[in-house]
C-alpha cells in the first residue's frame, strides 16, 4: 500500500490494496444488502411517488444545482481524483471539505466508496473475474446486483485503510455518512418545504446511485474505445452522451489507460468540467501538484486499439 505522495511511486496502481494479498475475483456469492435497499429504494420511491405530486420549478433548479455539485465537487474531485487515486494535492482542511462533499452525494463513506471502488479495479486487471465486477451481466440484473446487493468473495483481497482511518473526520463520516442529507434536508425544509426536501434530497441521491450504475455498466460494455491495458480481463469504453452529466468521469477508457490522472477527459474535443474545476482551484492556490498523462509518463502494458478492429472484439469479458 503507497500513503501520500508515495502514491506516486507507481501511479496507475491499486492504491489502497495490499501489495503482498492474495485473493481471487473469480468465486463469489451475491447477497442482498439490507442496508442498500432500504436506503437506495426508498431514495428512488419517495422520489418517484412525492416528486411528481411536490413539483415545483424552484425545487427541481434546486435539484440540478444540487446534483451537479454533489458530483462535481464530490463524487469526481473529492472521492475519485482525491481519496482514491491522489492525483492532485491539497491542504488538509479543503481534502475534507471535498470528502465531506463526497459522503453527501448519498452513495458511500469514505472507506466504503475506496472498497468498492479499488475492489473492482483490483478484479478487472485479472484476466477473469465475477460478471458484478464486470458488469457482464443482464441490465436488469446488473442495477440490482451494483445498487442493491454486495459480493462475498471466497478469497477477498485485503485492504490496507490507514491513511483514512488515521484521520477521526473520516471515521467519523464513515459512521455517519447517510445522517449528512439531514442537516441539508432540514435547511431544505425551512426555504421551500417538502419539495424541497424531495426534489434535493431525495430524487439527487436517488440519482446519483441509479445514474452511477448506468454509466459504469455502460463504460464497461460498449461505445467509443482509444486503448486497452495488456493482460486485463475487462477493458473500459467511453460514454460520451454522460460525459458532461459526470464532470468528465464518463470517458472511462482514458480512466483505465491513466487512472493516476487527474485529467480524465484528455483527448480533443472531451468535456471534463471536473479537471476546470481543478485548474480553477489551482489558480486559487487551494491545489496543486496536479497529474496528467503527461506527467505520468508511459504505461508499458498500454496499447492502442488498431483502428482496423471493432472495438468490441478487443473486449474480454
Amino acid at each position: 500500500m503507497m500513503h501520500d505522495n508515495a502514491m506516486r511511486d507507481d501511479p496507475h496502481a491499486v492504491n489502497y490494496l495490499r501489495a503482498e494479498s492474495g485473493g481471487g475475483p473469480v468465486n463469489g456469492h451475491m447477497r442482498v444488502d439490507p442496508a442498500n435497499l432500504v436506503w437506495n429504494g426508498g431514495m428512488l420511491g419517495i422520489a418517484l411517488v412525492a416528486g411528481p405530486m411536490l413539483f415545483s420549478w424552484s425545487a427541481f433548479i434546486l435539484f440540478l444545482a444540487t446534483t451537479a455539485l454533489a458530483l462535481l465537487l464530490g463524487h469526481s474531485i473529492g472521492y475519485h481524483r482525491k481519496l482514491i487515486h491522489g492525483s492532485f494535492d491539497c491542504p488538509q482542511w479543503f481534502e475534507r471539505v471535498l470528502v465531506w462533499f463526497g459522503a453527501w452525494v448519498g452513495m458511500a463513506g469514505p472507506m466504503g466508496i475506496i472498497h468498492a471502488h479499488d475492489s473492482r479495479d483490483w478484479a478487472q486487471r485479472q484476466r477473469a473475474c465475477h460478471p458484478y465486477f464486470s458488469h457482464q451481466s443482464h441490465p436488469v440484473r446488473d442495477a440490482w446486483w451494483q445498487i442493491y446487493c454486495r459480493i462475498e468473495l471466497a478469497e477477498p483481497p485485503q485492504f490496507d485503510f490507514r491513511r483514512v482511518a488515521r484521520d477521526k473526520f473520516y471515521l467519523w463520516l464513515e459512521k455517519y455518512w447517510r445522517w449528512q442529507q439531514l442537516p441539508v434536508a432540514i435547511l431544505f425544509f425551512a426555504v421551500g418545504g417538502w419539495s424541497w426536501v424531495v426534489w434535493g434530497v431525495c430524487a439527487r441521491v436517488a440519482v446519483a446511485n441509479h445514474g452511477h450504475w448506468l454509466v459504469g455498466h455502460l463504460a464497461h460494455t460498449r461505445g467509443p474505445q482509444h486503448s486497452i491495458v495488456e493482460g486485463a480481463g475487462v477493458q473500459a469504453y467511453d460514454v460520451p452522451w454522460a460525459a458532461i452529466l459526470t464532470m468528465g468521469e464518463a470517458w472511462h477508457n482514458n480512466h483505465h489507460a491513466y487512472p493516476g490522472s487527474a485529467h480524465i477527459g484528455f483527448r480533443p474535443g472531451q468535456s471534463d468540467w471536473g479537471f476546470v474545476a481543478l485548474q480553477l482551484l489551482q489558480r486559487a492556490g487551494l491545489i496543486w501538484n496536479i497529474q496528467t498523462p503527461e506527467t505520468l509518463g508511459d504505461r508499458a502494458e498500454l496499447r492502442d486499439v488498431v483502428a482496423a478492429k471493432p472495438a468490441g472484439e478487443l473486449h474480454h469479458a
